[in-house]
């Protein structure tokens, strides 16, 4: 992998081709992302970029005889984050993370990392943490059958059977059973860069990218790419 970037899922909408053919695409603001930290194997045993994106709100925290505001990020950055913004020569950023890339050497500290290292017709694997949709039984989060709906059968949408009382006397680990559902990482593989506007660093992909809107999404160039 030679490529990373971190980005925001801005919505779904559609575009039309030259030939007139209509493609289903995902908007996502990339970047521009700041290299704060290039890890190499003299230091850190092994090599990667650490790159931080979204700037960290800041809030009023006084105001001297002038009216004159102070400021201060907000809470989460402590002072040894500071100073490790500082170094890179950035603002505090929302999110940080790292990418083991082969070409490290390429990057440099407080550098910019923009859309356009990604062209149209690109594959990449997005990653995010997937809608949230609560509390479900196991019909809906794991497609279980239901039982009877006549009357009287008293097993409607219930998960049926899940252990008999003598053998083996317990229920079995991994059982399916109704809970949470949703609100995971989900990695959706080898989706097509369909247009790239370097100017306002905006990606539109084919097809849909996991999570909801404002959600974090990690663009990667795609490791299983068609033949």
């Amino acid at each position: 992998m030679k490529k990373a970037l971190l980005a925001t899922k801005v919505g779904m909408t559609q575009i039309f081709n030259a030939d007139g053919t209509l493609v289903p695409v995902t908007v996502l603001q990339a970047g521009p992302c700041v290299v704060t930290q290039v890890k190499t194997v003299e230091n850190d045993g092994y090599e990667a970029v650490q790159v931080g994106f979204a700037e960290k709100t800041e809030r009023i925290i006084n105001k001297d005889a002038n009216g004159k505001k102070e400021y201060v990020h907000a809470h989460g950055v402590n002072n040894a984050l500071k100073g490790h913004f500082k170094k890179a020569g950035t603002t505090a950023k929302r999110y940080v993370r790292e990418f083991k890339l082969e070409n490290v050497s390429d990057y440099a500290l407080g550098s910019e990392i923009k859309a356009d290292i990604f062209a149209e017709g690109d594959k990449v694997d997005a990653t995010a943490i997937s809608k949230g949709k609560g509390f479900q039984g196991a019909i809906k989060r794991l497609g279980q059958h239901r039982g009877p709906m006549k009357h009287g059968s008293k097993f409607h949408r219930h998960q049926g059977s899940n252990g008999a009382c003598s053998s083996p006397s317990r229920v079995f680990k991994g059982k399916g059973m109704p809970g949470h559902m949703g609100h995971v990482k989900v990695t959706v593989q080898n989706l097509e860069v369909v247009r790239v506007d370097a100017e306002n660093n905006i990606l539109l992909v084919k097809g849909a990218v996991p999570g909801p809107k404002k959600a974090l999404v990690t663009i990667k160039e795609t490791v299983k790419a068609n033949a």
